[in-house]
């Protein structure tokens, strides 16, 4: 016999409890059958191009407890449990647990360096907490339940980062995850094609802020952002960070100019003297970063040893700002995700680094932009004619190819095209910026630059 969910409640006497139960004896939840761990739920989730229902078979073959289903059709025995949407349930199975687990909860959302942010987060709070935290960038309708049932019962703190790319979606991730203390890095034009308006962005945004006054959490706020100190409303529900005091923690730039940020975390009254933290991290936009991270830290209780040895253990990777020594030369990879701001600052930073070597820029398309991309793009090649630092400037993608012309630039149509010129040319000791949105996937470039 198969399990029919006749309603769906969060809390309940339903089917939903029963359910419920299953997940906490196997406390292990899949949605691929690929990466399947033996005993775990397997959710037959759908999308655009897959659907999961045709997997549940094999699924139950390779090991799994069950599988949640929403095809009638496909179940064959009580090893099923068929409800009216696969992708709901999980989100009301997570929503419980959340519910369940009585910790606090980060909620983290921003336009650029929310990845970043949470991962300094995570750094600096496992000196003292078992964190648990999103898992790459598993931070949408999906992932975020995904993430609360990953949750060990353990747990002390959970950092959730929630990304959007339509209206109201934040909205939709906090009532998952129910956030009780909330921070935005920033916020700028992405994902245009979705929002419409940076109207709507930013009102996306400020729903995790509204949703965490909603349960009397506090904020953490930069409070050199004048449009987040905005939408933060009444500053006593507000702990800040930057550059200028009065603030929670105040961290300062000492070296913005060399290819690893250098910070200073100013002390505080019971330790006053300031830290220097040696990061890993490239670029001067990643200050606001670590001052979000040195602020929850100092909030949690964490001394400023703690957090000096939390943001240092921190290695960017995935493609964010990751340094990459090659056989020959040195290039600093950023190529996970771009917008009009994350470009402009990368390359602004890059002409102001120290490199001892010569500096080539190599830019791919900003996508999701909307009907003012060509212009957007227009505006970042206007940028780089402004600047005499680089030795080489190297674009690809339709965007860059019309913003370019008439100029010196080398530019082409896709990566591909773009990575058989730069292998066809020798370079000794160079630095190179690599950025552009994922669907370029510039980290291509990489075979060519020996």
């Amino acid at each position: 016999m198969s399990v029919i969910f006749s309603k769906f409640v969060v809390m309940g006497a339903t089917v939903l409890d029963e359910l419920y139960v299953l997940f906490r004896k196997h406390k292990k939840v899949s949605t691929d059958t690929r990466e399947l761990v033996s005993g775990s739920i397997f959710f037959a989730l759908k999308g655009d191009k897959f659907n999961g229902n045709k997997f549940a078979e094999k699924a139950l073959e390779k090991g799994a407890a069950y599988a949640v289903v929403d095809d009638r059709k496909v179940v064959k025995g009580d090893k099923y449990i068929l409800v009216p949407n696969v992708l709901k349930a999980l989100k009301q199975i997570a929503v419980r647990y959340r519910m369940e687990m009585l910790i606090p909860v980060i909620g983290i959302t921003g336009t650029n360096g929310k990845t970043t942010t949470k991962e300094l987060i995570t750094a600096v709070l496992s000196k003292r907490y078992r964190v648990h935290a999103t898992s790459g960038n598993l931070n949408n309708h999906i992932g975020v339940p995904l993430t609360l049932l990953s949750m060990p019962d353990d747990t002390e703190i959970a950092v959730i980062e929630m990304g959007a790319s339509r209206p109201s979606e934040i909205s939709e991730l906090c009532k998952i995850c129910i956030p009780t203390y909330g921070l935005i890095t920033n916020i700028s034009n992405a994902h245009l094609e979705g929002f419409g308006t940076f109207e709507k962005i930013i009102d996306t945004k400020g729903e995790l802020y509204r949703a965490v006054e909603r349960v009397h959490g506090k904020l953490f706020v930069n409070k050199d952002n004048p449009l987040l100190r905005e939408l933060s409303g009444d500053p006593s529900n507000c702990f800040f960070y930057g550059t200028t005091p009065p603030v929670y923690a105040q961290v300062i730039s000492i070296g913005e100019h060399s290819v690893h940020l250098h910070a200073k975390l100013f002390g505080t009254s019971t330790s006053p003297n300031a830290k220097d933290l040696i990061t890993s991290l490239v670029g001067s936009y990643n200050l606001e970063n670590v001052a979000a991270a040195c602020c929850i830290g100092r909030y949690f209780g964490l001394t400023d040893q703690q957090i000096k040895e939390g943001i240092e253990s921190y290695k960017p990777e995935n493609m964010r700002s990751q340094i990459i020594h090659t056989q020959k030369n040195t290039v600093i990879l950023d190529a996970y995700n771009a917008n009009p701001t994350s470009m402009y600052l990368a390359v602004d930073n890059f002409a102001k680094m120290y490199c001892s070597g010569d500096k080539y820029i190599v830019l791919g398309d900003m996508l999701e932009m909307g009907e003012n991309s060509l212009d957007d793009h227009k505006k970042i090649v206007k940028q780089l004619q402004e600047n005499s630092d680089f030795r080489g400037v190297f674009l690809a993608g339709d965007n860059f190819v019309k913003a370019s012309k008439g100029t010196p630039f080398k530019s082409f149509k896709d990566v591909a095209k773009l990575s058989t010129h730069i292998r066809q040319n020798t370079f000794l000791g160079a630095f190179f910026l690599v950025k552009g949105s994922r669907g370029l996937k510039m980290e291509k470039v990489l075979e060519a630059i020996n």
